[in-house]
């Protein structure tokens, strides 16, 4: 190879001296301009999601990726794109017939128990869904109290809420309330579940109802002396807002099976079983225990011999049915409900009294500061601790559109224990277990210390008695003839 030229090799030498000097140059403070990357989702966020559901971020979201910076990446972003206001244009682009089913179930309307409450106290009309219960800008009428009870205390369990801000009660709206996995109040990943767990209906079905009950768990009375446990560092824990007794779970928990082994997708979401019903499959005893030729929809259920076999969503666990073979069966039939012989305990939460108040004066309400409710807990506890503003009056959010509004609600009860059932006949004479759900007190204190409204009860027979069923099955005790006493042998409803 031939040397180069003395001319190159000068104007290398002039070239990397001049290289070194601008590297000198940017060691004393000079950054070099780097062009900038463009804001993706992932730069900021960190997901995994489900091979179904592995769209595009703005698919669902909205916004806009690539973008120049987090407030273009935000135009249009749809953070809850699940609620059931925008569910048929998101989930429903997909899932077009499940999203309109859904919308009219149920779990979303939550119809029956809003007409149920409403009806106590003096409402002539129904309403088709919680959406519709009326603001009362003034409170004018027990059923006008009753309104705002509804959306401000009660119905904090409804699709169109976040539910409460406890480490279990946190939850999505819409369709994500169950198909997304959220724990300690925060969402695990962005991987949607077709079986939701256990966990996600809790979230929902916790305190004193059923779904808690099947775990076996009986909610702690509010004042600090019927509280435990405690934890070694002086706490408590309160994962769903109070403690909680352990009692025994339903036998199909303790063999493995999960809410929705029962309560399958097509009752939750009102699904039709056929193209020409409008009605939707709702699982009974009997469907698996005395079943028909024809085995119902949506449970995982087949014939195996002489036996069926059920296998759950979740685990895939395969469980032997265990078929109807006490006489008790034959005689009673239809006229009597399962949980008559087969409930363990009941839930008895007897006269519970609810007192909205917008007084300024918190300080008689300090020492029951748990109340379930994480705002009404701030606001007691800041006044125990004497850090409220002296003019700071209580608020309490609608939980339909989260907005604030005068008042808080606290509440209470006379007696609360778990016990053996209580039996009695609902509309059609079928003999069932009750308990005191609408054994329920109102009362109202305005903002000037007056007293509006003073213990109005709900107006319904037997002590706000009302059938339901537990879920705490388990085999017939010895003395189950005692709750059959209210009907003969042979008896039609």
């Amino acid at each position: 190879m031939r040397p180069l030229p003395l001319r190159c090799h000068t104007l290398s030498a002039i070239l990397l001296l001049a290289l070194v000097a601008l590297g000198c140059r940017q060691e004393k403070g000079a950054t070099p301009a780097v062009a900038a990357r463009p804001t993706t989702c992932t730069n900021c966020h960190e997901y995994t999601l489900d091979r179904a559901h592995d769209l595009g971020c703005t698919t669902c979201h909205g916004g806009v990726t690539p973008a120049a910076g987090k407030e273009a990446a935000h135009a249009g972003l749809i953070a809850t794109p699940a609620h059931p206001e925008r569910m048929a244009a998101t989930c429903g682009r997909c899932h077009g017939d499940l999203a309109r089913h859904a919308a009219a179930s149920p779990h979303f309307t939550l119809a029956n128990e809003v007409n149920t409450v409403r009806r106590a106290f003096g409402a002539k009309s129904e309403l088709a869904n919680l959406t519709e219960i009326p603001v009362h800008s003034e409170i004018t009428s027990p059923l006008a109290l009753a309104d705002d009870l509804l959306r401000r205390r009660c119905l904090r369990c409804h699709l169109y809420s976040e539910g409460d801000a406890y480490p279990e009660t946190t939850r999505g709206t819409g369709c994500a309330a169950c198909h997304l996995d959220y724990q300690g109040g925060k969402l695990v990943n962005h991987r949607f579940q077709k079986h939701p767990a256990d966990q996600s209906c809790l979230h929902c079905h916790y305190g004193n109802f059923a779904g808690a009950d099947y775990h076996g768990r009986f909610e702690h009375d509010y004042s600090a002396e019927f509280r435990t446990p405690y934890t070694a560092d002086g706490g408590s824990l309160r994962p769903y807002g109070v403690e909680f007794h352990q009692l025994a779970p339903d036998v199909h928990a303790r063999a493995g099976m999960g809410c929705i082994d029962c309560h399958a997708g097509r009752e939750i979401m009102a699904v039709p079983h056929g193209p020409t019903t409008k009605s939707f499959t709702r699982i009974t005893c009997e469907d698996c225990h005395a079943p028909k030729r024809a085995l119902p929809p949506g449970l995982n259920l087949k014939r195996a011999d002489t036996s069926l076999v059920l296998t759950t969503k979740a685990e895939g666990k395969e469980l032997v049915v265990p078929r109807l073979s006490h006489p008790a069966h034959r005689t009673y039939g239809s006229t009597v409900a399962c949980a008559v012989c087969h409930a363990q305990w009941t839930y008895h939460d007897e006269e519970t009294n609810l007192l909205r108040i917008d007084s300024r004066n918190l300080a008689p309400w300090s020492l029951i500061t748990v109340q379930g409710s994480f705002e009404v807990e701030n606001q007691l506890s800041a006044e125990l601790e004497g850090t409220r503003a002296e003019t700071a009056s209580p608020t309490m959010r609608d939980t339909i559109t989260n907005t604030p509004a005068p008042g808080i609600w606290l509440k209470g009860y006379r007696l609360r224990r778990w016990e053996t059932p209580r039996t009695g006949r609902n509309n059609a004479g079928r003999l069932m277990i009750e308990r005191p759900l609408l054994d329920l007190s109102l009362s109202y204190v305005d903002g000037k210390d007056q007293v509006r409204f003073d213990a109005i009860r709900a107006a319904t027979p037997a002590g706000g008695l009302i059938p339901y069923t537990p879920h705490t099955t388990g085999k017939a005790g010895a003395f189950f003839r005692q709750r059959l006493l209210q009907t003969k042998p042979g008896q039609k409803p």
